[in-house]
């Protein structure tokens, strides 16, 4: 946040011309894991506030993730009413009614404390944290020497911000879920792996009745896909090497044009680990294309030799 406001605080001195910006930490396949919050005793405010202040500022510290999204319930919010007769029976606009509860609902700082040789960095908390603290808030002193708190002029509750949508779970009702993004370019089984290990030391602090339910785990897409490409390779080394016993009727011959296959996926590999790269489904995906191609230019090879092989040579007795 601090880099975005102070990029676009000098765009303006830029030559002409020149634009730019902060690049966005995730892509839209950035999506890796999906749960949801459920419970049949919790209301959807009280899901939506645990998904809020305890779970996704955890899974936030997992090395590898961007953010985590929270979707659905009801966002709770501190509602002030004000009361118009009220206002002007006490002579407050309602301004001043809302200059009180700004000013009084940020931490400021109150300077430096030397102590021996360390530094002691001083503020003052006023974040309102209740409902009793809007309204026991001073909007104005009178002149007898009474005040005029907030609590005299308007009506304080609990209540939730505009929702644009919701979430339901297998047609049953509304619930609370959590979409965990990754990083641009992280490795998405260890983000994953990051994300279950940190959501089961959550589990036990959960109030009684909450569970959280994973209905999208990237790290199984990934291990199935993996698996399925591995076995394609396999079975694309073993039936191009039929294929070549039965075109050059020789096992020797067969094996030594089909040894390129596999010193050619394991210098791929070997590659991979130098620049880092992780075996995921596009990488497999891209070396069994590179596999196809070389058989194509294997098999051109042979057919080459046996045409030539098969043509007599007119100067040889």
């Amino acid at each position: 946040n601090q880099v975005a406001e102070r990029l676009s605080g000098v765009m303006a001195d830029l030559p002409a011309g020149v634009s730019g910006g902060v690049a966005p930490l995730t892509t839209p396949l950035g999506e890796m894991f999906m749960f949801t919050i459920e419970s049949d005793t919790a209301s959807l405010a009280e899901r939506r506030r645990l998904l809020d202040w305890t779970i996704r500022p955890a899974l936030r510290t997992v090395p590898g993730v961007a953010d985590v999204n929270a979707l659905g319930g009801h966002v709770e919010s501190f509602e002030v009413v004000p009361s118009p007769q009220a206002l002007a029976a006490r002579g407050i606009s309602f301004e001043a009614l809302r200059m009180a509860l700004e000013s009084n609902n940020r931490n400021d700082g109150a300077g430096r404390m030397a102590e021996g040789e360390e530094t002691l960095l001083v503020r003052t908390e006023g974040s309102l944290r209740t409902l009793d603290d809007i309204r026991a808030t001073v909007v104005r002193s009178a002149a007898d020497g009474g005040v005029v708190r907030v609590g005299d002029v308007a009506e304080v509750r609990m209540g939730a911000i505009t929702r644009y949508g919701g979430v339901t779970r297998n047609g049953t009702g509304e619930t609370v879920e959590g979409l965990v993004l990754g990083l641009r370019g992280a490795n998405a089984r260890e983000v994953v792996a990051g994300v279950r290990a940190k959501l089961d030391v959550l589990r036990p602090s959960l109030p009684d009745g909450v569970t959280i339910q994973t209905f999208y785990d990237r790290g199984d897409l990934v291990t199935r896909a993996v698996d399925t490409v591995s076995k394609s390779l396999i079975e694309a080394v073993v039936l191009v090497l039929g294929r070549l016993v039965a075109f050059l009727g020789n096992v020797r011959a067969a094996v030594a044009v089909g040894r390129i296959l596999p010193l050619s996926a394991l210098s791929t590999f070997l590659l991979m680990r130098l620049f880092g790269l992780s075996a995921n489904l596009m990488s497999l995906g891209g070396l069994a294309i590179a596999i196809g191609m070389l058989v194509d230019a294997a098999v051109v090879v042979v057919e080459n030799i046996v045409a030539r092989l098969a043509v007599p040579d007119a100067s040889r007795p």
